[in-house]
């Protein structure tokens, strides 16, 4: 007798089909149904068998009451695989269910990298949302193609008591929307190739709570009208688990959209590959890479650091663009230049990660015994890693944390650095010596919850002062040629600073030129540089991109540049975290290295004279150059009953906040305002009192403006007395 195959041995045998294999991602603003789809997907697909025993309610039922908040922890740190049959063929589908919360979009940016498809779920009553545009604009940055979930169906009949044209009516709207949103923000060769179309099924809507979902071309093969649907709602519960079950099942339609919309690794490397990977395209790495090519060498991309609380072991997750992976094979991770080696190569089996022996590409795996971070290229020896994760906001709210026990300090410092990993869009300084450490995030909430996990899961008692906010230092003009010398008088160098172009600060922004420094010839750099209207001479005198700031070396046959331009670099990015005003970061800088005077004896021009030398001389130019202040200013949407319009308006101004746009729609008023983040500590209890509980807000876009003059002495003076800076420092 034929043994069944089991799911696991099933995901094993499909996973080495390529063409049969989706990798996808669900992402929507928040509260729009992410999770819950997941949910329903997961139940269906572990309860295939179930189903024709006709046990399908008792199994559905213990999977909703399994113990949330073990669930809760998976599905953030998880993905999800599952095997679905379409037209008599099974593919594999990896699923990674993301946060919709906008402190936590970094979790999004790191789960695109994995993936090559995207199901975006719009809530039928709200429409489209800030939201709901950022997850947009991250997949269409990564090359990801979306395709439409319009969610909460139910809420259209039970709560807007709408007949069956008015839902159509909604449905074509926000799939308008929708494609206005393709239109503008893709890249030309995608704008019209992604748009989705209600016709071919790349559209559909449903309920996820409720567990159905219908397409145009699904109702056509069913017969099922817009009327049929209303209907729905005046069935008892039984009755409409049973019809839904038999008419629109969510997982068939979902899944039949995802294998038919979204495409393959096969395809999407060819054209992902060369917006993602810098690298040369015609080596051999390069070749492996566009052709998902199993024999090809190993090119792992970890997007997903999770610690294992019981173990303390470190999983790494991410996607296998080319090579095959094995256990116990000896890796290179290319950004912690170091050797690892493999211990286990995980595959998930719905969310439970299980033990495979090895692995081709074009999968979502995870692997444990290599400890990198989220971005991490690993390969087998040395070669070009992939563009580093950009992350759409920076984080700008700090707050120092400190041990309340000082037994628990050596703890505090390891949990800290776990944090760190398992969310690279935190930003964490460690002091050793006074036990102060800092950490910065992309809002209140975002630190609120790391703060709590620290207590709550990671048992250390923790104090944490009131959030400060994170300034900018800029230039507002070009200065003169300013020298610094050496503490030995021996050693002179020349600078210059001046605004940076914009149009090679929004490079730098958007990822299209890479940080770092740069070392040979880098044909790629210039080319992009020339496109942005830098003259070839200059394009070849860049030595280093480093936050947003550029560092330019304009000596003219100097002998000993090369021994001492790796000291200039490391003094430049010394400046540029510190700026003269009150050591915050700088901004959008050119400094431009014009001569030098060097002492023949190489002893004599180390670390100790080079340093202190070209921060002088940097600091000074500066200085001439009018250094201003820059404080980070949020674009929030607000939306409240329209009775608190006043109030909310008041409340705008009262913290330096501008009205950009206001809209009401029946009895709500939705404002687009512009607020100076310093002034939104505390911002989320303050709209809740102005209107009794019912405003809510969510970001938009942030970005740094000049900070009033009548504000920055002030905010100077308290930053340097803070920081305990001398007046002459």
């Amino acid at each position: 007798m034929a043994v069944k195959e089991t799911q696991l041995e099933k995901i094993k045998r499909i996973s080495s089909i390529r063409k049969n294999i989706r990798n996808i991602c669900t992402s929507a603003h928040i509260h729009h149904g992410k999770t819950a789809m997941t949910d329903n997907l997961l139940a269906a697909s572990g309860y295939m068998a179930a189903k024709y025993a006709g046990d399908l309610d008792q199994g559905m039922a213990t999977w909703q009451h399994a113990d949330e908040q073990e669930r809760l922890l998976t599905v953030d740190a998880a993905n999800v695989s599952m095997v679905h049959d379409f037209h008599g063929e099974e593919y594999l589908i990896n699923l990674i269910d993301t946060p919709g919360h906008v402190d936590f979009s970094g979790n999004v940016t790191r789960a695109m990298r994995a993936i090559d498809g995207t199901i975006i779920l719009v809530c039928a009553v709200e429409g489209i949302m800030p939201q709901t545009e950022t997850v947009i604009k991250q997949a269409l940055r990564e090359r990801v193609r979306p395709v439409l979930f319009i969610n909460k169906f139910d809420r259209l009949i039970k709560e807007l008591k709408i007949n069956s044209e008015q839902m159509q009516e909604r449905l074509i709207k926000i799939f308008n929307d929708f494609n206005n949103l393709i239109e503008r923000i893709a890249e030309p060769e995608f704008k019209e190739k992604w748009k989705v179309n209600i016709n071919d099924g790349s559209v559909i809507f449903g309920s996820a709570r409720d567990n159905w979902a219908l397409s145009v071309p699904f109702m056509k093969k069913k017969g099922i009208t817009f009327k049929d649907i209303l209907k729905l709602y005046e069935m008892n519960e039984e009755e409409r688990k049973d019809w839904c079950w038999k008419n629109a099942p969510l997982y068939e339609v979902v899944l039949d959209m995802v294998v038919k919309h979204l495409p393959n690794p096969l395809e999407a490397q060819k054209y992902r590959i060369p917006k993602i990977w810098k690298g040369d395209l015609e080596s051999e790495f390069g070749k492996g890479l566009l052709n998902c090519d199993p024999n090809g060498k190993i090119a792992f991309v970890i997007t997903r650091v999770v610690i294992d609380p019981r173990a303390g072991k470190e999983v790494c997750a991410g996607r296998l663009f080319s090579g095959t992976i094995k256990e116990g094979a000896e890796v290179w991770l290319n950004l912690f230049k170091r050797r690892q080696r493999i211990q286990q190569v995980l595959i998930y089996n719905g969310i439970k990660p299980e033990q495979i022996g090895e692995i081709g590409p074009g999968n979502v795996l995870a692997i444990a015994g290599v400890s990198g971070e989220a971005g991490e290229t690993v390969t087998l020896d040395e070669e070009t890693p992939f563009q580093e994760l950009k992350h759409l906001f920076e984080p700008v709210v700090t707050e120092s944390i400190e041990a309340k026990k000082s037994s628990d300090l050596p703890k505090l410092i390891e949990v800290l650095r776990t944090v760190q990993k398992e969310d690279p869009t935190i930003k964490v300084e460690i002091d050793e010596e006074t036990g102060q450490h800092l950490i910065s995030g992309l809002g209140e909430l975002h630190l609120e919850i790391v703060v709590n996990r620290i207590k709550t899961e990671k048992n250390v008692e923790v104090l944490a002062s009131n959030p400060i906010v994170v300034y900018r230092e800029a230039i507002t003009k070009e200065s003169r040629t300013f020298d610094g010398k050496s503490p030995n008088k021996h050693n002179i160098f020349f600078m210059e600073v001046e605004p940076l172009e914009d149009e090679v600060y929004e490079a730098i922004k958007s990822g299209d030129i890479s940080e770092g420094r740069i070392k040979k010839k880098n044909e790629v750099l210039w080319k992009k540089l020339q496109e942005l209207g830098v003259s070839n001479e200059e394009a070849r005198q860049y030595r280093e991109v480093y936050k947003n700031c550029v560092l330019q070396d304009r000596t003219k046959g100097e002998v000993h540049i090369g021994e001492i331009i790796d000291m200039v670099c490391d003094a430049f990015e010394q400046v540029v975290e510190a700026g003269p005003l009150a050591r915050e970061p700088c901004l959008r800088m050119k400094v431009k290295l014009v001569d030098i005077k060097l002492h023949e004896d190489a002893i004599h021009r180390g670390p100790a004279q080079v340093y202190p030398a070209v921060r002088t001389a940097i600091r000074t130019a500066m200085e001439d150059a009018k250094t201003v202040l820059h404080e980070p200013v949020q674009i929030l949407q607000i939306e409240a009953p329209l009775k608190y319009m006043g109030e909310v308006t008041n409340l705008v101004q009262s913290k330096r906040g501008q009205l950009l746009n206001v809209d009401q729609e029946l009895d709500a008023v939705t404002m687009r305002v512009k607020m100076p983040v310093a002034e939104m500590i505390g911002m989320a209890g303050d709209l809740r009192g102005a209107t009794e509980g019912r405003g809510n807000f969510s970001l938009v876009d942030q970005m740094f403006e000049r900070t009033p003059t009548e504000v920055q002495e002030k905010v100077i003076r308290q930053i340097r007395n803070r920081k305990g800076l001398a007046e002459n420092e």
